[in-house]
C-alpha cells in the first residue's frame, strides 16, 4: 500500500477494519466504535436509494401526542433554539461520555441501563440523541434500545424482527465533539460531530420524534439509517461541546 493510500485510509473514519454491519439497532461504527440505526446485516455494501421511503404517517406523531407530558414529568420548553453549547455533567455510557441533568434527562434508566425521558426541548432532543449514540456502543444493547428509543413505525418493527448481532468490541474510541440541533415541537434534527481518539472526525444527523412522551428515534421502513455519517476535516459550522 503506497503511502498515500495509508494516509487517506488512516483519514477515513469509514475504511478502518472495524467498520461493522449488525443487526438491529447497533449497525455500524464510526471509526470502529459509534453505531448508526438498524442496517440489516448483509447489507454491508448496500447503499440506500435516494427514495427510501419512511412511513411518517405511521412514525409520526399525531397533534395530541406531541403535546403529551413527559412520560416521567420533566418540564417542557418554550424555546426553539439552542445556539450555545449548555453546561452539563457528563457520565460514561457504554464507551462514550453522555450528557445528564435533572430537568432534562435522562429521567428514567432501566434494569438493562437503558437511558429514557429527556425534556420536550432543544435541550432535550440534544441530550437524547447523544445518549442514543452511547448506548449503542454496548452492542449487548440493541434490542432493547429497538424496543424502546426507536420511534414507531416499519423501521422499529424491522429492528425488533432482526436476530441479536454479536459486533465485537472496538479498541478505537468515539466522543461527541459538536452539534446544532433543527428544532420543532413535534420533530427534532440533531446534527453531531464526533471525534475519534485517532483524531478522525465525522457527523451524522439524527431525527427524533415527540411520541408517547419522549424522543424517539426515526429509521427508515426497511431498518436503514436516515442519514449516512459523513467525513468532516474540521467543526466549523457546529457548535463545540465535548465531555471528553
Amino acid at each position: 500500500m503506497s503511502q498515500s493510500t495509508e494516509s487517506t485510509t488512516e483519514a477515513n473514519p469509514f475504511t478502518k477494519p472495524g467498520f461493522i454491519i449488525a443487526a438491529a439497532l447497533v449497525v455500524a461504527l464510526i471509526a470502529a466504535a459509534i453505531v448508526i440505526f438498524l442496517i440489516p446485516k448483509g447489507q454491508e455494501n448496500a447503499q440506500p436509494a435516494p427514495e427510501e421511503s419512511t412511513s411518517w404517517a405511521a412514525a409520526s406523531p399525531s397533534k395530541s401526542a406531541a403535546a403529551d407530558a413527559s412520560i416521567c414529568g420533566l418540564p417542557a420548553s418554550t424555546e426553539k433554539a439552542l445556539g450555545k453549547a449548555p453546561a452539563t455533567k457528563w457520565e460514561l455510557v457504554g464507551t462514550m461520555a453522555a450528557p445528564a441533568d435533572p430537568k432534562i434527562g435522562p429521567g428514567k434508566t432501566d434494569d438493562q441501563g437503558i437511558r429514557s425521558c429527556f425534556a420536550h426541548s432543544p435541550q432535550g432532543a440534544l441530550y437524547a440523541a447523544v445518549n442514543l449514540w452511547a448506548l449503542g456502543s454496548d452492542p449487548s444493547k440493541e434490542r432493547a434500545i429497538a424496543d424502546q428509543l426507536a420511534a414507531e413505525g416499519p423501521g422499529r418493527d424491522a429492528g425488533m424482527r432482526a436476530p441479536q448481532s454479536s459486533a465485537p468490541s472496538s479498541t478505537v474510541k468515539v466522543q461527541v465533539a459538536g452539534f446544532n440541533v433543527s428544532y420543532t415541537a413535534n420533530q427534532s434534527v440533531v446534527d453531531l460531530a464526533f471525534k475519534a481518539d485517532t483524531g478522525a472526525l465525522a457527523s451524522v444527523r439524527t431525527t427524533l420524534l415527540w411520541q408517547n412522551g419522549d424522543w424517539k428515534g426515526v429509521v427508515a421502513d426497511t431498518g436503514a439509517p436516515l442519514e449516512e455519517p459523513s467525513q468532516i476535516r474540521d467543526l466549523s459550522g457546529f457548535i463545540p461541546w465535548s465531555g471528553a
